[in-house]
């Protein structure tokens, strides 16, 4: 049975669930999640956190975003057991987009705006009482009603897992140990904060910090420019005065920095959306499809149809279709095909144009695959000697034995 805590919402939304009273916390365990910093950004930048966290190393990632990638670290298993791999599948049964075909009589230039997407992607969100990361992107409106999105519920909080697998958080507070988390809504600088709110007021043992700037930054300017070493720099700068204060506070400080993937910068984009639909099928009907950046996803209600958009995909050498035996050893094999029957994978550097992610082509792009270099997360610790985590599954196991928590 596990102790009570007591939970308090601070400044910058982000959480911290207290320890009992009189409960001693000498040791912070800081953990910083770094969107996007892969590993050869880290290899290109040795000076990053030189002297503070020494021990270092590639992390293999999954295949997949961040959507994918989070509840893995989060759980500590793979996508087919947690559940999570895209956004968006194909379910009409259980589309909640009934109705929005309307939309799609707005003129182009009103519909295909990003910021009248984001509104009424957050309209949508708050009217179905959404808590998790909820965005439409660019997806046409008048296919809305076939797809489904799986991400309904905040990854964070108890019962946001798809499969059902406990978090971090859920095992540390079972076990009764103090921590505070990051608000993954908030902007980086509350985030910091918060943290070193916590650190001064609230002591808790275990903190979390949300850093996701990079992985924008990247999307627009790509992995070599300048505004990303200065960011690191940043990132050095706070994570320093953050363990620095900390060290004022509590008699020792661990500290890990991880991410989720790393970057690859785009050099060719692939229209394959354009191209099925010029093989004339009906979406829904005959053929459905995902457009993810890197990946597209097929369903197939006609086999006439199947035979047609395999064709086309196997005819396309900027990329592949992944066979059942690759998604197996990726662990993305989910036995009722939910995420697609047919998943074809684009070659590194190169992305759909136009995907489901909007018009827009980014200069840096991660979600290929995880074996090519550039996909590796980084891991980066104070603990001279610690044995290294391999891939994103032992990230959780890492982060429980640092708290005295069992695996």
């Amino acid at each position: 049975m596990g102790r009570t805590v007591q939970q308090t919402t601070n400044r910058g939304g982000a959480t911290t669930f207290a320890a009992p009273a009189g409960e001693s916390e000498d040791v912070l365990s800081l953990f910083v999640f770094i969107d996007a910093l892969g590993w050869e950004l880290v290899r290109r930048h040795p000076w990053f956190l030189e002297g503070l966290a020494d021990t270092r190393g590639p992390v293999e990632t999954v295949l997949g975003y961040s959507c994918t990638c989070d509840p893995t670290i989060l759980t500590g298993v793979l996508p087919r057991e947690h559940g999570h791999f895209s956004f968006f599948r194909f379910d009409p049964e259980a589309s909640p987009f009934r109705g929005f075909g309307a939309l799609s009589l707005l003129p182009t230039f009103v519909r295909e705006r990003g910021r009248v997407r984001h509104w009424i992607s957050r309209a949508t969100g708050f009217m179905k009482g959404y808590s998790g990361y909820f965005q439409l992107y660019g997806v046409p409106f008048r296919w809305l009603r076939h797809l489904d999105y799986t991400e309904r519920r905040d990854l964070y909080e108890p019962g946001g897992i798809l499969g059902g697998q406990p978090t971090l958080f859920d095992h540390l507070t079972e076990s009764g140990i103090s921590f505070h988390r990051s608000d993954w809504r908030r902007p980086e600088k509350e985030n910091l904060a918060s943290a070193r709110a916590a650190i001064e007021s609230q002591r808790p043992r275990c903190m979390y910090l949300y850093l996701a700037e990079l992985d924008g930054l990247m999307h627009a300017q790509g992995t070599g420019s300048s505004a990303v070493a200065a960011k690191l720099a940043s990132y050095d700068r706070s994570l320093r005065d953050l363990v620095s204060a900390a060290e004022g506070t509590y008699s020792a400080v661990h500290l890990h920095v991880f991410s989720d993937h790393g970057m690859t910068d785009v050099k060719e984009t692939v229209g394959l959306r354009s191209a099925v639909e010029a093989l004339g099928l009906r979406f829904g009907r005959d053929y459905a499809a995902v457009y993810d950046s890197t990946m597209a996803r097929f369903w197939f209600p006609s086999p006439d149809a199947r035979d047609s958009v395999m064709a086309l995909l196997e005819s396309e050498d900027r990329g592949r279709i992944l066979t059942d035996d690759e998604l197996a050893e990726l662990g993305c094999d989910f036995p009722d095909r939910r995420y697609g029957e047919v998943i074809f994978l684009l070659d590194p550097g190169f992305v759909l144009d136009p995907s489901f992610m909007g018009s827009w082509v980014p200069a840096g792009m991660h979600g290929f695959h995880p074996s090519h270099s550039d996909s590796r997360a980084a891991y980066l610790c104070s603990h001279p000697g610690l044995a290294l985590p391999q891939h994103l599954t032992d990230l959780l196991g890492v982060m429980l034995a640092d708290c005295g928590v069992p695996a």
